[in-house]
């Protein structure tokens, strides 16, 4: 079925794309990796998205938690038809997606925001963003793409799409907040429903893709109007650390008591499941409802939807409602993040602050780097005031941390010092630093490297000190000595090349994936010509004096001096075992080395 999704999406796309911008971004600055598009499916839906993971969760667990999620929206005309908009759906007969964004203009995309800035979007002037990372957007179900599908009967709708994201520690941090901005545009709609369809795919994403997909179940909290994909033990997958709940937070001027709520749920192997063939299916037997069905006991996979109405709207009107993405430690873990969601939306999420990042740079040497971070007039995190504050604590800035990782610039992460002003009643009063030297390190291999700023805690608020986003100030720094004059000392490690030995188990590893890429292939292979003049051509030749491969060497601005080989020929192939010979010739000076390595296969 997704290989005929795909299919159509890209004739949609060869057709149309001057007719829409399409955009995509991740939230990144918690603990959830999120997709986000800016059509409404939390998957790719088609968009050209190198990502293999929609949403993972804890990072770098490769953790997956959603296939296909999104709003659909229903409602009667004024002419009594039943209509229904979905932005995603299993639909093999008719359309799968059927809002798309409102133009090509270049700036209908997704407008990317902070805590506190201020943005001048053409269709919402002066927003000013809620979390430490907003993304803003919006779709309809009636521009030219849509209208080209002839099986889809518009609502004329236009959704406005905010989704946050916080640094903050829990739950914050394993919460994406969706605020959705309903209007119906041409005609007004009587007995309106939402529905939140999602197909949770929990698991471990490189494991089998049909195991991974069918070993879910499909829960349901009233209480918390909370659906749940829940992982189930075992499996070729593993258990997850976390399912993916998904909560809706009713409109503020409705009583949530009195709406209708639905709750249903379909096994994978059975499609289309909960995505009839029609509109007036959809509406009378998903939304018109109050069905709640009992929790899924056998895993199959499955995906769900949550129903909530019915609403009268005119032309013009907004309904606003909010969806809470929830992860966390198990079932119980998630829960206890949506017991607290309640109480976030209590303070409509106006919550105290973590200072902004620091202003970070770094200088590298041998074997070595230098950390160097401090305030600028621009940024500097120890002037930063929130209002959100209980304390009245004016300045509520506390000190630095410097963090590290060896696997990947998304962590794990090693906390390596912690700096905080002396002489108050918060923290450790170690005294505030600037830089940080990192020794011992080996040259020529990435490291990745933090600097956060945190803050006191609010003992008021009972509310605990905040840091700015470990991830969103990462860099990837590379120690190693400046490139040499010329040739002369040009070496290749590691001499031999063992094919017995994992090099991606080191630490941190010679090896490693490519890009999310959790497991090891052929192309991952890397030997590295080291002590390179700045610009150079290196020339890889077998024993006989056949060239294997050539490569150009540009050690840039940022004086490169070492270039990595990924032991294949010039046409891709994989090189056998043997002893190969080398030259590099200085492109400034015309002098040349010539050397040798071994491949052990």
């Amino acid at each position: 079925m997704h290989k005929i999704i795909w299919l159509n999406l890209l004739i949609v796309f060869s057709v149309f794309s001057q007719e829409i911008t399409i955009d995509w971004k991740y939230h990144n600055v918690g603990r959830v990796r999120q997709l986000i598009t800016n059509k409404g499916p939390l998957w790719p839906a088609g968009y050209p998205v190198k990502d293999m993971i929609n949403c993972e969760f804890p990072p770098g667990s490769f953790e997956e938690h959603i296939g296909e999620a999104g709003i659909w929206i229903g409602a009667i005309t004024p002419k009594g038809d039943t209509l229904v908009s979905v932005t995603t759906s299993w639909n093999p007969w008719n359309s799968h997606f059927e809002f798309w964004p409102f133009s090509s203009e270049p700036w209908d995309t997704i407008w990317v925001a902070g805590r506190g800035d201020t943005l001048d979007i053409p269709y919402w002037p002066n927003y000013i963003g809620l979390s430490d990372q907003d993304f803003i957007c919006r779709y309809n179900d009636y521009n030219l793409v849509s209208l080209k599908d002839s099986w889809h009967h518009p609502l004329y709708a236009d959704v406005i799409q905010v989704s946050h994201a916080w640094a903050s520690p829990q739950p914050l941090n394993e919460i994406i907040l969706f605020d959705f901005y309903v209007v119906p545009s041409k005609f007004d709609w009587k007995k309106a429903y939402i529905t939140y369809w999602a197909d949770p795919n929990v698991g471990y994403r490189f494991s089998d893709i049909q195991q991974f997909l069918r070993d879910d179940m499909s829960w349901y909290y009233p209480e918390e109007h909370m659906g749940l994909g829940v992982d189930s033990k075992g499996g070729i997958d593993g258990q997850a650390f976390s399912p993916i709940g998904f909560k809706i937070i009713p409109p503020k001027d409705y009583d949530s008591n009195k709406l209708k709520w639905s709750f249903q749920w379909s096994a994978s192997t059975n499609p289309p499941g909960l995505t009839p063939a029609t509109d007036e299916e959809k509406y009378r037997l998903l939304m018109d409802t109050d069905i709640i069905m009992d929790n899924q006991q056998i895993p199959s996979g499955s995906h769900f939807i949550i129903s909530f109405g019915p609403f009268d709207l005119s032309v013009g009107d907004t309904l606003f409602f909010r969806v809470a993405e929830i992860l966390g430690d198990g079932v119980e873990g998630a829960l206890n993040t949506a017991h607290k969601v309640d109480l976030l939306a209590e303070r409509d999420f106006q919550l105290p602050a973590p200072p902004p990042r620091p202003p970070f740079r770094f200088i590298t040497d041998n074997h070595k780097v230098k950390l160097i971070w401090s305030p600028t007039p621009e940024n500097n995190p120890e002037e930063y005031f929130d209002p959100n504050r209980a304390d009245g604590e004016m300045k509520p800035f506390e000190g630095y941390r410097v963090y590290k990782s060896t696997q990947s610039i998304q962590g794990p992460w090693k906390l390596l010092a912690e700096y905080d002003i002396p002489d108050d009643n918060y923290g450790k009063n170690i005294g505030l630093q600037y830089e940080y030297v990192d020794d011992g390190l080996l040259n020529n291999v990435e490291y990745y490297y933090s600097v956060t700023a945190f803050s006191k805690e609010d003992r008021m608020l009972n509310w605990p000190s905040l840091e700015s986003s470990i991830n969103q100030n990462a860099k990837v720094v590379v120690p190693g000595p400046a490139p040499p004059q010329t040739v002369g000392q040009v070496a290749v490690v590691p001499n031999p090349y063992r094919g017995d030995i994992d090099y991606n188990s080191y630490n941190p590893p010679w090896e490693k994936p490519e890009g999310r890429r959790s497991f090891w292939m052929e192309q991952d292979r890397r030997i590295q010509f080291i002590n390179l003049p700045k610009d150079c051509v290196i020339k890889i030749y077998t024993l006989s004096g056949d060239l294997v491969n050539r490569i150009e060497h540009h050690g840039g601005l940022s004086g490169k001096g070492y270039h990595d080989w990924n032991l294949t020929s010039s046409v891709g192939q994989a090189v056998a075992s043997g002893i190969y010979m080398f030259s590099v010739k200085d492109l400034n000076n015309g002098k040349i080395q010539v050397g040798k390595f071994v491949i052990i296969k």
